[in-house]
């Protein structure tokens, strides 16, 4: 699918204003990120047309859902863009086989993208079927109300932090599903999180937010490196993310090993096998900055490339950030340490990186 969405919408609810101007890919997940309050899901429920009091535009692909001036409003159950909500909240008074009949029976054949049977094996719900939904776990709930949205055919999937309301365990069972949904099925998804890790890990594209406005909008790459968006992302997720391909794997240490220009990047992840695609999660709070050679250090990873900047990033810390063959990567430092070793820009340094605290998955496996 590559039918672009473009939402020029604005919706006044008692205090808050949201006014969004946003032209997204039709591919892959847009990842609707910032903190509490800025509009996210006020945004995606404009999107999906449960916004009564939304104003503008919203065209997807040649199909205009919304165009208030000329008395436009496609109705939700026309749009083609369900929502799963973070409460997944499937009906009550039907079993596991009745909703997802249910949504399969509001699915057009010319949108159906995958069978009853492929679902239920797929999410690992057969033996589920019989059963009242309000017996399920958590993580249950979201894999039948997941199913049920794919059952139903859509265009466009919309997620409204889907793992809000389940526990850590819970949360690391569903999210494979929906890599495996991006990648598997190429739905395109706008998911609204407050988690940023969630986001990194899923998101093909990223929205912030802040205020009820578009603050930026790009890759979760060039997002990840920009500290100016420090404040928005959070502290712990600032950094680079990197998608880069497996070269190698030490035997000996099971280490896996990407190429940054002519330094390697060493980390410890089991699945992934040279010439895979991984994406991986530098975080500016793992990176320690050098200005010599280090030596004797039980450090995996220790990267010469040139400071490229130094950035505040409030009362006591400094970002600076590193060009280590091409790519850039961000350390967190203190302004004690710009000054003890006099950083400045073009300065050779060292980039040092334990494996072990590097976080990443497969996106994209080596051919059999």
């Amino acid at each position: 699918m590559s039918d672009a969405l473009v939402a020029r919408v604005a919706a006044k609810l008692d205090a808050f204003a949201l006014d969004a101007d946003l032209a997204l890919p039709g591919a892959g997940v847009t990842a609707i990120a910032g903190p509490s309050g800025s509009g996210k899901t006020t945004l995606l429920r404009c999107i999906a047309g449960l916004e009564p009091r939304a104003r503008g535009r919203i065209q997807l692909g040649a199909e205009t859902w919304l165009d208030s001036e000329r008395g436009v409003f496609v109705p939700p159950h026309r749009r083609g863009a369900p929502v799963v909500f973070q409460d997944a909240a499937p009906f009550s008074h039907l079993s596991v086989r009745g909703n997802l009949a249910y949504g399969l029976s509001r699915c057009p054949p010319e949108r159906r993208h995958v069978g009853f049977d492929e679902a239920t094996q797929w999410l690992r719900i057969e033996a589920l079927l019989e059963r009242r939904t309000e017996a399920l776990s958590g993580g249950e709930r979201q894999r039948v109300a997941i199913a049920r949205a794919l059952l139903a055919g859509p265009r466009l999937l919309l997620l409204d932090e889907p793992l809000a309301a389940i526990d850590v365990a819970r949360r690391e069972e569903v999210l494979p599903y929906l890599e495996s949904l991006r990648d598997r099925y190429s739905i395109p998804m706008l998911y609204v999180s407050h988690q940023y890790d969630e986001v990194l890990r899923l998101a093909t594209h990223v929205v912030l937010l802040a205020g009820g406005r578009v603050v930026a909008s790009g890759s979760p790459a060039a997002l990840g490196v920009d500290p100016r968006l420090a404040a928005l992302i959070g502290a712990d997720a600032v950094g680079a993310v990197l998608e880069v391909e497996v070269v190698g794997r030490d035997a000996a240490s099971g280490l896996a090993s990407v190429a940054l220009g002519a330094e390697l990047l060493r980390f410890a992840l089991p699945e992934a096998r040279t010439g895979a695609r991984v994406r991986l999660h530098v975080l500016a709070r793992d990176v320690i900055l050098a200005t010599e050679a280090p030596r004797g250090l039980s450090v995996r990873n220790a990267l010469r490339g040139t400071l490229a900047a130094l950035v505040d990033e409030g009362p006591d810390a400094v970002l600076a950030a590193i060009e280590v063959g091409g790519t850039r990567l961000l350390a967190r430092v203190t302004r004690a340490a710009v000054a003890e070793l006099a950083l400045g820009p073009g300065q050779p340094v060292w980039a040092l990186v334990k494996a072990a605290s590097l976080r990443g998955h497969v996106y994209a496996r080596p051919a059999a």
